[in-house]
């Protein structure tokens, strides 16, 4: 390990349960009780699960019939962004008390980094334990947070005494700490990549450490680099406070699988509108046209073009998106479309000519 970096002091906050918590917050009838943030139609989608919902196996982007399947007396309850956002913004003004080196992941989670904080506080613990204390007594709800040398270890802490908990794995405990840990509790692991380390043996982070970077990489491709310095405590990334978009998307699901392509035209013109709003709220255009179909077995299936030029018109977004839809044949009824944006028009990728292109394509 770098020894730049693992004298630095990062902490990861995450709210426990945040928009179920807020409602129940809200709504003192709530409490106690087994609710889930999303809508309950055949078609709906859990959005967030409180604590008590969870404990039967209600969790976050699990369909509706599913989670009531589970739990019967679960209660739904419509998402309030707006009310999430100010919540969200308070808690961010307390991060900002102690540094300005605050990366927000979602509104409901950041990175800290307070090797150099405001309170002049040399330990990342007990600032943690302030931060989560302020958090408690300005917004009623709960944090949890984790407290180590770099990013990729203080959010894999910060799950561990979860609810209302934090941990902290201090720079000589961070090898232990990882040979100890569960493969399924590496950041960045999902599932199927954890049940394809189940099948080489990996079970761990010490049987990980075994694996060469030439045996990860090729069992692993680009991942093989990350899963072979993240398991040695290497993870440089920095806090950054202001964090520059990768993609703009939109997306729908149907109450009604779709089987004409002429339906899914209309309602790719719908997904076009609203991805140019996002597009020009946020000044970006981008050169890859991603199109996003998932049927109505759950498969999965994406279709891409790069062009030339920046764009975030909504013609010739649904021009490419409509190609791309005709690109092969579709293997069953649709059930979700989405269009995103990536390659965008940041200061890393843009070029001068690329400058003027993007001025002669936004559609202002």
């Amino acid at each position: 390990m770098s020894n730049d970096f693992t004298s630095r002091k990062i902490i990861h906050v995450d709210m426990d349960a945040f928009y179920a918590s807020v409602e129940q917050l809200d709504n003192p009838e709530l409490r106690g009780k087994p609710i889930a943030v999303g809508g309950s139609s055949k078609r709906g989608v859990v959005a967030a699960a409180s604590y008590e919902a969870r404990k039967f196996g209600v969790h976050s982007a699990m369909s509706s019939v599913l989670a009531v399947r589970n739990c019967p007396e679960l209660i739904f309850v419509k998402a309030r962004f707006d009310r999430y956002k100010e919540i969200s913004s308070q808690i961010r003004a307390i991060f900002f008390e102690y540094t300005d080196l605050v990366e927000p992941l979602s509104l409901d989670e950041a990175y800290l980094d307070v090797t150099n904080n405001k309170k002049g506080n040399p330990s990342a613990t007990l600032i943690a334990e302030e931060i989560r204390a302020r958090i408690l007594e300005e917004t009623g709800l709960n944090a949890s947070a984790g407290i180590s040398i770099n990013k990729f270890i203080a959010k894999v802490a910060s799950d561990f005494n979860k609810p209302n908990g934090q941990k902290t794995v201090n720079p000589e405990e961070v090898i232990p700490f990882l040979e100890e840990l569960d493969i399924r509790k590496f950041y960045g692991v999902g599932k199927v990549t954890a049940e394809k380390m189940y099948k080489l043996g990996i079970f761990t982070g010490k049987d990980l450490k075994t694996k060469s970077l030439d045996y990860l990489e090729t069992n692993f491709g680009k991942s093989g680099s990350y899963y072979y310095h993240i398991v040695r405590g290497i993870h440089n990334s920095e806090v950054k406070p202001h964090r520059t978009p990768k993609s703009v998307g939109a997306e729908r699901t149907f109450n009604k699988n779709l089987s004409s392509e002429v339906f899914m035209l209309e309602r790719l013109e719908h997904i076009a509108t609203e991805l140019e709003k996002r597009l020009k709220k946020s000044n970006l255009a981008g050169k890859t046209v991603t199109l996003k179909i998932k049927y109505s077995d759950f498969t999965l299936n994406t279709r891409s073009k790069t062009l030339s030029y920046f764009i975030s018109g909504k013609s010739i977004i649904l021009e490419t998106s409509r190609e791309l839809l005709y690109q092969e044949e579709l293997q069953n009824s649709v059930r979700l479309l989405g269009i995103s944006i990536t390659n965008l028009n940041t200061e890393k990728n843009i070029t001068p000519t690329d400058k003027v292109m993007v001025q002669l394509k936004f559609e202002f």
